[in-house]
């Protein structure tokens, strides 16, 4: 069987199987397509370490970020994408039988431990009274902002929600995230008062729990809001509440996971309500808010007399 056969089962297993994304299939598909035109074969006995390392070298040339008029080369963490695609693909096809490189002897590339986008408490609370609730977009923004907030959601899992998804009589619901997978999140008095407000304004007849509002929106056979529509929102939010940085809805649920763990939360507990797969993606929060040793460092290292 060639890499050309073998990579369509391959994404299929992905996407029925391990219940991935479609844009995740998509995205592994242009990986591994970027891999095998460099390799130049369709025989997968033919993958080698050293036609990995090559690739590897042909990565670290390639443009990547435009800074003004520098083009910065292709920034590491996004070679590790197509360096785990591959890894993922060896793995696959070795279940099957197939002889070829073997998974284990692609190491990733060391990469800078990521740096959290955060807002304020105070900017956070401006963000929160940005919208102008009077209107029915603004009460459906303010609803979108708090329910962020309370909840810790993926904008992808924010835009896919529907009405019957969320009772307001009680304070948790479930919600189907990454893999498939279903977790349990939780709302605050102030996102059930706004989601309430919200409901109660809305005329329409449509399942959707965020939809949009406008002239285009009512010609719309669809009007549930979009991932760019909630985006474009808190962008507005944010000029609204004078904040000069990027807020993104991931913005925001980095600050609900700091604001947990920065008032005592245990990280296995954020890792659940944030739905990592991995603990590990969850420790990026930790040395922003592990205020204990802070207090510590405080306390028995002081210079003072």
């Amino acid at each position: 069987m060639n890499l050309t056969q073998l990579k369509r089962q391959f994404l299929e297993y992905l996407e029925i199987e391990r219940g991935r994304a479609v844009k995740t299939v998509e995205n592994y598909d242009r990986y591994l397509t970027k891999f095998f035109e460099y390799a130049k074969t369709d025989d997968p006995k033919k993958i080698t370490e050293d036609m990995v390392r090559e690739f590897r070298l042909y990565l670290n040339r390639q443009p990547g970020t435009k800074v003004g008029s520098r083009i910065d080369p292709m920034k590491r963490r996004t070679q590790n994408y197509y360096l785990i695609a591959l890894r993922a693909f060896l793995k696959y096809i070795r279940k099957r039988g197939v002889t070829s490189l073997s998974p284990e002897v692609i190491e990733l590339a060391k990469v800078p431990e990521r740096s959290l986008d955060l807002i304020t408490p105070q900017e956070l609370d401006r963000l929160m009274k940005a919208p102008d609730t009077k209107t029915p977009q603004g009460l459906r923004d303010r609803a979108i902002l708090e329910l962020l907030f309370s909840t810790g959601l993926r904008i992808s899992e924010l835009c896919a929600l529907s009405i019957d998804d969320v009772d307001l009589s009680r304070d948790e619901f479930s919600v189907r995230g990454k893999g498939d997978k279903v977790r349990v999140v939780f709302l605050s008095d102030s996102a059930k008062e706004a989601i309430s407000l919200y409901l109660k304004a809305r005329k329409d007849m449509d399942e959707a729990l965020f939809i949009q509002y406008g002239k285009r929106a009512d010609k719309a056979k669809d009007r549930r809001l979009s991932t760019r529509a909630v985006q474009r929102t808190l962008k507005s939010a944010a000029i609204k509440a004078g904040i000069t940085r990027k807020v993104s809805p991931h913005v925001i649920r980095h600050s609900f996971a700091t604001d947990l763990l920065s008032n005592g939360a245990d990280l296995r507990s954020v890792q659940a309500l944030l739905g990592h797969a991995n603990i590990g993606t969850t420790q990026i929060y930790t040395h922003v808010t592990d205020k204990h040793l802070r207090d510590v460092h405080k306390k028995y290292h002081s210079r003072g007399g």
